[in-house]
């Protein structure tokens, strides 16, 4: 089973909010997921990632998304 970490929509209209989770490849956007290790709010740009679980994630071989990549490379700079 390859897994991803990505973003999952939610929030109402015109006003996203998503969550990073760790789900199946072969799921949809909006699947059942495995985890949820953190959020991001685009209106707000603010994101909580739990470094620790994404730190164990990719170790064992998820790969993140390119936006969750760049997210996780912003949080890292941010919070030095």
């Amino acid at each position: 089973m390859s897994t991803k970490i990505r973003l999952k929509r939610t929030g109402r209209k015109k006003r996203p909010f998503y969550r990073i989770i760790v789900i199946d490849s072969r799921e949809k956007r909006d699947g059942c997921s495995i985890e949820d290790i953190g959020w991001f709010d685009p209106i707000k740009d603010a994101v909580y990632l739990n470094s620790e679980r994404f730190d164990y994630w990719t170790s064992v071989g998820a790969i993140p998304s390119d936006r969750v990549s760049s997210l996780s490379k912003q949080k890292a700079t941010s919070s030095k």
